[in-house]
């Protein structure tokens, strides 16, 4: 129902063309719809909540000039930053995970996650992967979930570049309360988690410092959690607190702010 109204305003248009599919099966199988009725060299995918800047698409087909890169993304944002407390931080969070994490990962060519809400691909590329795409399974049943990341670890194991197109801004809606963040970080988590696992058969073929990376990024927040647990236990069993720890935690914490703050010219970081 909530396409009638779009539909009816474009519909008279040659350049749009609406695939209604008879039930809601996931962005998986609607994203494979279309691409097995596109035509175009390059496919866009964004999200229902994203909106772009008019120069998005322009600078990401220049990066898809080169025939070696394989997908691109783009920066995100939030659209909603002033909403609440939790949106300005989440607004950060995505300033560091794409010019930190994204931006170093595309000085090696291999991003590996081109996210949902601004991403493009060759489509030539794609309809080579759709079939494993399609068929991904986790724990014996159709995966539903892990779409971005999936798609993107099948474009480098396919022997395509990954790329990160700071300039090509995208604002997105993102959750305003913890309930929707928490379902929405536990959903990527297992993604990361799972998707890792096919990342490490690939790693070998690329960069050290991007093993590092990945590594890093699944067993960071596991020490973390490690940390705090074993903190509690020594306060609950000694009736101290581990200060060198906490102040080892909080040092590289304002290191890691001071640097954003530094790089992104904006002192709202220092309180990330």
């Amino acid at each position: 129902d909530a396409l009638v109204g779009v539909h009816e305003k474009y519909a008279g248009d040659p350049r749009f063309n609406f695939i209604a599919l008879p039930k809601n099966v996931g962005k998986r199988k609607a994203q494979i719809a279309a691409i097995r009725r596109s035509c175009g060299d390059l496919v866009l995918n964004v999200d229902s909540d994203t909106i772009l800047a008019p120069d998005v698409i322009t600078r990401l087909a220049l990066k898809m000039q080169d025939q070696a890169v394989g997908a691109a993304m783009g920066q995100l944002a939030a659209s909603n930053r002033s909403e609440t407390w939790l949106t300005r931080l989440i607004d950060m969070e995505y300033w560091l995970a794409c010019n930190e994490e994204r931006a170093a990962q595309a000085r090696f060519g291999a991003v590996m996650c081109c996210c949902g809400p601004c991403a493009m691909y060759r489509r030539s590329a794609l309809v080579s992967l759709l079939d494993q795409y399609e068929t991904q399974r986790f724990r014996g049943k159709p995966s539903d979930f892990g779409e971005d990341r999936h798609l993107t670890i099948l474009m480098l194991k396919a022997g395509f570049r990954t790329e990160y197109v700071p300039e090509a801004v995208a604002a997105t809606v993102v959750p305003n309360s913890m309930g929707p963040y928490l379902r929405q970080q536990l959903r990527w988590a297992r993604s990361t988690f799972r998707d890792t696992l096919l990342a490490f058969q690939l790693l070998r073929g690329l960069n050290i410092y991007l093993t590092l990376d990945v590594i890093g990024q699944n067993i960071g927040p596991l020490l973390l959690s490690l940390s705090i647990l074993a903190g509690l236990a020594q306060f609950v069993t000694t009736g101290t607190a581990p200060w060198t720890a906490c102040l080892m935690i909080a040092a590289m914490t304002i290191v890691r702010c001071s640097v954003a703050a530094f790089r992104a010219r904006q002192l709202r970081f220092l309180g990330f």
